[in-house]
């Protein structure tokens, strides 16, 4: 992807199976996925295996077997490919589903932060959705302030337990800080009263998490703080934050993640501070394939007959290399149910040629909203569609 490799990223691509400890080490076994949603089986020798529910245990393995942590520092690695979970399916989140994950290794900096930040908004932005997601941000504190929230928090909610969900019950006393990403109506007057984590952090995390918010408003992008946003897994810390939207449903995370300083070390490596992000690919679909965002061909060449189709192709095959979609119509069917099709695709432009612009060397141009057309020399073809649909800036 060039936007990634405009920020220094390279990919890599860890394997779908990894050894079931990975995961019990790097996600926390009191931690949902864990407990209830990894697909765990052994293979002929017995090893217990795991189909990857998220990508950044795996990096890390790699970063720590292959050495990848002897080079300068931050190392960036992105990758793209399958996750599973034993979820129930709904709108959104499916039991195979895919991630765009980015990763930057080896620097404590809130200055990383804010560059991986960034350059997920600059993803968003590329694709132009951004005007319908929202930035939130929040830090989680490290190992110098959190326990002493953790008690804290553990103690208002067992105070409220009457007035909680059973699953905030549970949660209370396995995971408490995944109390306050509840989604249930009736919890919320109880974790809307729920002590902030901003009150207990150390001065390190505070100035931490100020100049994040400072490199943030300086690149231009606007975020929210957001106290209750914690994240799923155990190994975040400090630094969080997620993309959300109000177009999906309840499943309004599109991309999240956050700062994990200790875990290259819990994974047996050297004591390599990490942030990175992951984006859920089937929300965002759902976001570029709304009835207003459907992508429509640039052009539909309309052939009538067969050296028709075949004099124009070398032009078909020109615009498509750079990226310019052409879809082609049926040279055995007449003119008006080519030009139809071309109305129902939503094609911007049609071309035509039949004997009379053969026997000249031309072909038509249709702007199919217009419906002005004009004569365009073969030879000259390709170069003024793909000067049309994509103009110099």
């Amino acid at each position: 992807m060039r936007l990634f490799a405009a920020y220094g990223y390279q990919e890599l691509r860890p394997p779908v199976i990894e050894r079931t400890e990975l995961f019990q080490r790097s996600l926390g076994e009191v931690t949902d996925v864990v407990q209830k949603e990894m697909y765990t089986f052994a293979d002929r020798s017995g090893e217990s295996l795991t189909l990857r529910p998220e990508a950044t245990a795996s990096v890390l393995r790699a970063y720590i077997e292959h050495g990848l942590y002897t080079a300068p520092k931050p190392v960036k690695l992105y990758t793209i490919g399958p996750m599973f979970r034993h979820e129930r399916p709904q709108a959104g989140r499916y039991r195979q589903f895919h991630q765009i994950n980015a990763e930057a290794l080896g620097e404590a900096s809130p200055v990383v932060d804010g560059d991986v930040i960034v350059m997920l908004v600059d993803l968003f932005e590329t694709l132009d959705v951004m005007p319908r997601l929202r930035l939130e941000v929040n830090t989680l504190g490290d190992e110098a302030c959190r326990p002493a929230y953790r008690a804290r928090l553990v103690a208002y909610l067992r105070q409220h337990a009457g007035d909680l969900c059973e699953d905030c019950r549970d949660r209370t006393e396995r995971n408490p800080l995944r109390v306050l990403d509840c989604k249930n109506p009736a919890c919320q007057p109880v974790l809307d009263a729920a002590p902030r984590l901003q009150e207990s952090l150390c001065a390190d995390c505070a100035a931490h998490f100020a100049a994040v918010r400072e490199y943030l408003d300086a690149a231009g992008v606007k975020h929210t703080v957001n106290p209750r946003l914690v994240r799923g897994f155990d190994y975040y810390v400090r630094t969080t934050f997620e993309v959300v939207t109000s177009h999906l449903g309840a499943q309004n995370a599109v991309a999240g993640g956050g700062r994990y300083d200790g875990l290259v070390k819990a994974l047996g490596g050297p004591p390599d501070p990490g942030i990175g992000f992951a984006v859920g690919m089937e929300r965002l679909v759902m976001l570029l394939d709304g009835p207003a965002d459907r992508r429509r061909p640039d052009a539909v060449v309309v052939p009538l007959g067969r050296a028709a189709l075949l004099q124009v192709a070398p032009a078909v095959r020109a615009l498509r290399r750079v990226g310019v979609w052409v879809e082609t119509g049926d040279p055995e069917r007449k003119l008006r149910a080519q030009l139809e099709r071309a109305g129902k695709l939503g094609a911007r432009f049609a071309v035509i040629l039949g004997d009379q612009e053969l026997a000249r060397r031309v072909a038509t141009l249709r702007d199919l909203a217009s419906g002005e057309q004009f004569e365009v020399a073969l030879d000259d073809l390709a170069a003024e569609v793909q000067r049309r649909v994509r103009p110099p800036a």
